[in-house]
């Protein structure tokens, strides 16, 4: 494998250098993302699990700090944050117990869709490089192999000899390109179905968890 690396022309040098820099940036996202989601995904259900068995908001914003990588975290953070917003505007002082205004629960539905929207982004950032590298790699091997096979016809052009002898090598030098660019795009395909599927999990659940928080406010809201 070195030897026909080494062997090959300038051009299909470059694309294997190219292939090689898709190959490595992927699997440092792959690792980078594997670790993220699996804390995200445990932490997750561990704050859903808190927030469902505690009674007082108060007391979850308190356990908040367990489950810094949770995105249902932080939705409930910014939507804690508007609703004691709201309770200081209406009641001019802390520690009565929050209640809330319509309008007051349109902020916090506003609130929750902002910090949903920055962690979906989040979720899903360096997932555009794997879904690159798995369209493109492909293709960029298989330039090289066509380049490479071109220059071992315009060899054969010039020797004058189509031998198995003098075709095989710099076809097989051609291959690699193709070989390569398989090798980078696989992995990131598999990596980024895997992740997506994930990211679109944790998406469902901030979208449950949202629904559930405004109906919460809203009880509030008749009740206050």
């Amino acid at each position: 494998m070195s030897e026909l690396i080494w062997n090959a022309g300038p051009v299909v040098k470059l694309v294997l250098l190219i292939l090689v820099y898709f190959s490595v940036v992927s699997w440092t996202i792959i690792f980078y993302k594997w670790k993220i989601l699996r804390r995200a995904m445990r932490e997750s259900k561990g704050f859903l699990d808190c927030f469902w068995n505690t009674r007082r908001l108060d007391g979850i914003a308190q356990e908040l700090r367990e489950y810094p990588n949770s995105p249902l975290s932080q939705l409930f953070r910014e939507g804690y944050q508007e609703l004691a917003k709201v309770q200081r505007a209406h009641q001019g002082e802390e520690g009565q117990g929050f209640t809330a205004t319509l309008s007051g629960a349109e902020n916090v539905g506003r609130a929750l869709r902002r910090a949903s929207t920055e962690e979906t982004q989040r979720l899903e950032k360096y997932l555009t490089f794997l879904a690159t590298t798995g369209s493109t790699a492909p293709f960029i091997g298989l330039f090289g192999t066509v380049w490479g096979i071109m220059d071992s016809f315009h060899g054969i052009g010039q020797t004058g000899s189509a031998s198995l002898a003098v075709v095989a090598p710099g076809i097989s030098e051609a291959l690699i390109a193709t070989a390569i660019g398989l090798v980078a795009a696989i992995p990131a395909v598999v990596a980024y179905n895997a992740f997506l599927s994930k990211v679109n999990v944790l998406i469902g659940q901030m979208d449950n968890f949202s629904q559930e928080f405004l109906n919460i406010v809203e009880h509030m809201t008749r009740r206050g």
